[in-house]
């Protein structure tokens, strides 16, 4: 069975990953690929916009416009966007996979209350390494958390709108869960001036921004004559994309709901 496919912000950098990485995947085929209304690429051809050469596949302007040509959608945009289409994907029972971040607590909302009755896989990051990530964090945690200083340092290019990274905020919502303790309570920042010392049960953001980095995420457990550090590097996109194409192909046939991508490549089972 060949799974149909559809990208949208299909022009931007994630997107024409995205769309060389569905070219490349193994029962996977571009059914769509969306782009803004107004953006002057409507109707060029989706693979050379990308790079890589002609995929008989016409850039659209509105996924309403393409609902009958493809079995998931992948979103990685923006919230506002993301939601509307959450509701066109709806309607017409197709499975989504979401990797947009930077939700506010109203839009979140609006999202679970968006997505009952098809399977979406949403995730803060779809790249298996960042996964594999998660869960030696919360190995790491369990043992040396309550006994260490945590930390997190993140790095990505400077158009990222969003700080911290959605990776951080889920890599210190993995700790925090394992540590039984409320992120929101717990989460600092940004530190300047006389804080005073360091409280023990604060979990640390540090956020750069500059270049053309892909993302860089460092955790730190700081305990008295050791530290433990989990990194994880990205140099291209296409560790996101391959993994997210990957999500796509698990979700269609999954029951409704909502997963991630832990669930896709069973670490929840381990």
């Amino acid at each position: 069975m060949t799974v149909k496919i559809a990208v949208t912000g299909a022009s931007g950098r994630m997107g024409k990953a995205l769309v060389e990485a569905v070219s490349l995947a193994e029962g996977a085929e571009l059914g769509a690929a969306i782009v803004r209304p107004d953006s002057s690429l409507v109707g060029a051809d989706a693979g050379e916009v990308a790079g890589i050469g002609k995929l008989g596949v016409s850039l659209a302007g509105h996924i309403d416009e393409v609902l009958g040509d493809f079995d998931v959608l992948i979103d990685f945009t923006s919230p506002e966007l993301t939601l509307a289409n959450i509701t066109s994907c709806a309607k017409s029972q197709k499975a989504m996979v979401i990797g947009t971040t930077g939700f506010n607590e109203s839009q979140k909302r609006q999202f679970d209350e968006a997505i009952q009755g098809i399977p979406v896989c949403f995730a803060s990051n779809f790249s298996t390494g960042v996964n594999l990530c998660f869960k030696l964090l919360n190995i790491a945690a369990s043992i040396v958390g309550e006994d260490s200083d945590i930390e997190i340092v993140e790095a990505h290019h400077k158009h990222k709108v969003d700080a911290p990274s959605g990776t951080a905020l889920s890599m210190g919502q993995v700790v925090a869960d394992t540590l039984g303790r409320d992120l929101e309570k717990v989460a600092v920042y940004g530190r300047e001036g006389q804080e005073g010392p360091r409280k023990k049960e604060t979990i640390g953001f540090a956020t750069m921004r500059g270049g053309d980095v892909v993302g860089e995420h460092t955790v730190s457990f700081f305990a008295e004559g050791e530290r433990v550090e989990i990194t994880h590097k990205a140099s291209s996109r296409m560790s996101f994309a391959r993994g997210a194409v990957r999500a796509a192909l698990w979700s269609v046939g999954q029951q409704a709901g909502l997963y991630d991508m832990q669930d896709v490549l069973g670490f929840k089972d381990l």
